[in-house]
């Protein structure tokens, strides 16, 4: 076991006691370096006293706050900047698309609507059925396209013709609109990627260091005041010590006297 007269601090030299004092193998690591940062030459079975330590203690706590500080401003800088990008501008693609619009393609557009819709069908039933009444029937004195209609068949097929161009023009504006919308949609899956891997950097710091660090300062509080409950019992006990001296020599002063 060994002498307690015989143990000094390491910073100052002084004789200390076993309780007010620890071994540096007993400090956590981070505590150990930085005071060997200081005293290159002490060893772990070096002892510290409680002051000393106290002292070590809160720098330890204040790097680890600056640390968790620093890194934290380091993310949320990075995450801000992401946020205020304007590396590309969302395009409206329907604003767009119109502002650039030709009488042509309007007319394309128009087209192809009405030629995919029901109101079409029917106008077309109508007028085939209309045309081949009047001709088979002879009304009104009209026979212009006898059966086999004839003239009809080339009809529908100039129409066929017409319209086959006219909606495959409309066809090439909405894959026009469809890559400019996935143009966009690209963009900000893009940058929405580039956040969530800023937020989950974010978020792993708090997991693996932050919280940590919370939990050790925590209990490096806990450590320090009781440190400074010891040092505050010590003084306590000196004081208490002291006036009782003074009051034995007053007592044998007042002896002396009589």
């Amino acid at each position: 076991m060994a002498d307690e007269k015989g143990l000094h601090c390491l910073v100052d030299g002084e004789t200390v006691s076993l309780e007010g004092s620890l071994q540096l193998s007993e400090l956590e690591v981070g505590l150990r370096n930085r005071i060997k940062r200081d005293y290159p030459q002490s060893k772990v079975d070096d002892y510290i006293c409680g002051h000393h330590l106290l002292k070590y203690r809160l720098e330890h706590v204040d790097a680890l706050i600056n640390a968790d500080m620093k890194q934290t401003k380091k993310i949320n800088q990075k995450l801000t900047k992401a946020l205020q990008s304007d590396d590309y501008d969302i395009i409206d693609v329907n604003d767009s698309l119109k502002e650039s619009l030709t009488f042509g393609q309007k007319v394309s557009d128009d087209v192809a609507r009405f030629g995919g819709s029901w109101g079409f069908i029917f106008v077309f039933m109508f007028v085939l059925i209309g045309w081949m009444i009047v001709n088979g029937l002879h009304l009104f004195g009209v026979n212009f396209d006898n059966y086999p209609f004839i003239l009809l068949n080339l009809v529908l097929s100039c129409v066929a013709a017409i319209q086959a161009p006219i909606i495959m023009m409309s066809q090439n504006r909405s894959a026009d609109r469809d890559r400019m919308m996935a143009e966009n949609d690209y963009h900000v899956n893009l940058k929405s990627e580039h956040e969530l891997r800023l937020l989950h950097a974010k978020v792993d710091h708090l997991a693996q260091n932050q919280v940590p660090h919370t939990m050790e300062i925590a209990r490096f509080q806990l450590e320090i005041l009781g440190e400074i409950r010891q040092e505050l019992a010590e003084l306590r006990a000196h004081d208490t010590g002291a006036d009782a001296a003074k009051r034995r020599e007053s007592h044998h002063e007042n002896m002396d006297h009589s």
